[in-house]
């Protein structure tokens, strides 16, 4: 994850108060708590012009990003550092690490500014506190951005204290004083370490002070790569995430669910029967199935094979990709009467594809009369204490929510479903549960990202563009989750009240980067019949797919070569760098065979710009080829993924976030997708899910980080997906001779037919269960 620091200016040039500074408090004991950046501000770049008509963007003023940093801003004194005896230093972050690594960054910004070790920084996840509104969601890759400066401030205002604390051991003057690797040296050689001085350090009162950070200049931990603080733990098993954790009495739990999406608990034919069973203590009803609570997940496993249940119709009953579809035509905006100049217009089709993270969907629970305590991997943990002490009539105080760590989530985890499925099943069977989705509860009932379409029109004349409409129709998209707390968490779920919500997400994060002349989209839904959500970069990945394409079919028509006509109309210098770092790494333009090509895209986003580059290979030898277990089709076989996130903390965790993206983007564009009939998806594990595999996997490929030229913090990742899967999309037209015109581009080309199976039949249609057990 990335973030800045405004790079120094000659003193002649520095604005007053002369230098950066801010406001920080000291409390009691060894924990110093920080208060918001008083002062700072980046230089503009002046940018070379582009060609074409300037098109004015809200983004530029005011994008997503920025609302959630304001937002977080007022809270953001609130957070604290610790330092221990022990010589370690701890915090406990307000935001949910699921494998991004911002408890790594955020070690790395307390190291920095404290001058101690990094293996002394323990980075731990806060319980949910509602006192900070706005400032635990995880989201919108948000964390640094919002986070950088207060966890600077809260560390360099526990730097001062322990120095001043220094000078009185050391019985010396502060400024006389070093600090490096955890020892404060004063006069002669005599020292001290910042464990001995922790207890000395600690205020005994509340007292603003002030204090400054270090220059960029000065940096020694930052921007440098680093190796996760969690890497040892992960691969040795030690990690812990909510199903890892023993909490007395917690016994595994699952949930028979119904065949279709939403469908709801008729009757059970045999609950005492299967009540009765090896190991099962509990089979409740609840409000999204059948409960079983047992000694062993195996034997929650026999139970859920062995119910038999009636079920109510679901709330997408009967409906396939074609009757949503069509759904989605009927629904679509209008791009008003056709130019009178020429253009280009095309309509894109993207199916429903998984929010499925490694991790299944978990959460344990211990619901008492007068209380509750729940785990569970959380981004939005505010909302969900809320949300469950209304459920079950407490107050707030009586609740508590742990944040454990995540295996994934790219927006699914920003749900809490799982948690208050274990509250209801607890407080049914009043004994505390450990409740885990199988595979396929996660693709068939859990988050998907909603079918969409996208119009797009773009009318020029000669070299000029002149107008770019798209008008992007989609199944709703759950927001549910709000800004983090209960009062926008609750209006983005009234009726009309979502839908304005909805269009201010997407009109904050889509950006026109383009000098298009008179630009407008606007998105349209419709259908709250699906359970979706935020995936990984929300909207862009679609709606930049569509305008990229269009790029490409506009500059085949003006006779232009595609990455010139992107880099002629780029608005800005920065974005202009990433698009020539790609087309120069990658040898844009190279001579390739027929039946392969190069394509291009640029997507911009959060105050970062990325560009990608691809190379693909459509030839029949390619395509046909016989893959076990898998989807063939066309392979890319080069990637080079150039990003300007400002700043990077951790180089290291920045080049993973975009290996990652890549792996997304391939996987949006060619192959990633549910497929839906009759009221249910078909897929139901990763056997049939086909994301990117091993051999799809390009066997080139090349991240290159941009170095800093903004002086502000940037986000990253959620950034290169969107460029990824457009670039190959691109590159399938060029190689093809045909614009792709509905996404992944081989869920036309699958089939599934339901395996034999032996009594008992499971519960869903199709073979769900067997693929995930």
């Amino acid at each position: 994850m990335p973030g800045a620091e405004p790079p120094a200016r000659p003193s002649s040039e520095r604005p007053a108060p002369g230098r950066r500074r801010f406001l920080g408090y000291v409390l009691a004991a060894p924990t110093l708590m920080t208060a918001a950046e008083l002062a700072s501000a980046a230089p503009a770049r002046a940018d070379a012009p582009s060609a074409g008509i300037p098109s004015a963007d809200i983004t530029e003023l005011v994008d997503l990003n920025d609302v959630m940093s304001a937002a977080a801003l007022p809270t953001s004194g609130l957070i604290t550092v610790q330092v221990h005896a022990d010589e370690t230093v701890s915090f406990a972050l307000p935001r949910a690490e699921v494998g991004q690594g911002i408890t790594t960054s955020t070690a790395m910004l307390i190291a920095e500014e404290m001058d101690v070790p990094l293996a002394n920084v323990r980075v731990t996840l806060a319980d949910a506190r509602p006192e900070l509104v706005f400032n635990q969601l995880t989201g919108g890759s948000n964390t640094t951005i919002a986070t950088y400066t207060p966890v600077r401030v809260a560390a360099a205002v526990a730097r001062g204290r322990l120095l001043e604390a220094a000078a009185l051991v050391l019985d010396t003057d502060v400024t006389e004083l070093t600090i490096g690797a955890g020892v404060i040296t004063g006069r002669a050689g005599r020292s001290t370490t910042v464990g001995a001085l922790a207890e000395r350090a600690a205020g005994l009162r509340t007292q603003q002070v002030s204090t400054e950070l270090k220059r960029s200049e000065q940096f020694n931990v930052i921007g440098t790569p680093q190796s996760r603080i969690d890497a040892l733990d992960a691969v040795t098993g030690r990690k812990k995430f909510a199903m890892d954790l023993t909490v007395p009495g917690a016994a595994p739990t699952m949930v028979c669910r119904p065949p279709t999406i939403n469908g709801r608990v008729g009757s059970v034919a045999n609950a005492d029967e299967v009540r009765a069973m090896p190991g099962v203590t509990d089979v409740v009803v609840i409000t999204t199935g059948v409960a079983v609570r047992a000694r062993t997940f195996g034997q929650c496993i026999d139970a859920v094979r062995a119910l038999r249940v009636s079920w109510r119709p679901g709330s997408a009953e009967g409906k396939s990709d074609e009757t949503v579809r069509q759904e989605l035509a009927a629904a679509e905006l209008p791009l008003g009467l056709p130019p009178l100049t020429p253009s280009v217009e095309g309509r894109f089709t993207f199916h429903f594809r998984s929010n499925s993270a490694l991790e299944t969907n978990c959460a344990v629970a211990d619901v008492r009369s007068d209380r509750a305590e729940i785990w569970s991997s959380l981004k939005a943990p505010i909302v969900a204490k809320e949300a469950i002490a209304a459920r079950l009539g407490l107050p707030l105080s009586a609740v508590t929510v742990h944040v454990t760590e995540g295996g994934g989530s790219f927006g699914r985890k920003l749900f809490f479903d799982a948690a208050l499925e274990a509250v209801e099943i607890s407080r049914k069977t009043g004994k505390p549960v450990k409740l885990m989705w199988h595979r396929a509860d996660d693709s068939r009932q859990g988050r998907t990202h909603p079918m969409a379409t996208s119009r797009v029109r773009i009318a020029y004349v000669g070299d000029t563009v002149l107008s770019f409409k798209q008008r992007h129709t989609s199944v709703a998209t759950d927001l549910g989750h709000g800004f983090g707390e209960i009062v926008t968490a609750l209006a983005a779920k009234l009726p009309v009240a979502d839908l304005g919500f909805s269009e201010t997400f997407f009109q904050l994060s889509q950006s026109m980067p383009y000098n298009f002349g008179v630009s407008s989209r606007l998105l349209n839904e419709t259908d709250k019949g699906f359970n979706t959500g935020s995936m990984r970069n929300v909207y862009s990945p679609d709606v930049t797919c569509a305008r990229e394409l269009m790029i490409d079919k506009l500059a085949s028509k003006t006779g232009k070569d595609p990455y010139r006509f992107r880099r002629d109309f780029l608005k800005d210098e920065r974005s202009r760098a990433v698009l020539e770092k790609v087309a120069e790494v990658g040898r844009w333009g190279r001579p390739m065979p027929d039946g392969t090509a190069q394509g291009i895209a640029f997507h911009s986003e959060y105050h970062s710009a990325s560009a990608v580059l691809v190379e693909i290979d459509c030839r029949p030898g390619t395509v046909g080829r016989s893959v076990r277990d898998g989807v063939t089709g066309p392979r890319v076989t080069k990637v080079v993924l150039a990003v300007d996130a400002g700043l990077t903390v951790n180089p290291r965790g920045l080049d993973a976030q975009m290996m990652g993206c890549a792996m997304d983007g391939i996987a949006l564009a060619l192959t990633s997708s549910l497929h839906l009939r009759d009221g249910h998806f078909l897929e139901a594990s990763w056997d049939n899910y086909f994301y990117t595999r091993q051999w799809n996997t390009p066997p080139e490929l090349e991240i290159v980080i941009m170095p800093d030229t903004t002086g502000r913090p940037g986000g990253a990742g959620e950034l290169g997906v969107a460029a990824s899967m457009a670039a190959v999309a691109c590159a399938y037209g060029r190689a093809t001779g045909t614009m792709p015109t509905t996404f992944p581009i081989n869920h036309g080309t699958l089939s599934f037919e339901p395996k034999p199976t032996t009594p008992p039949v499971p519960q869903s249609p199709t073979d769900g269960l067997d693929h995930a057990y």
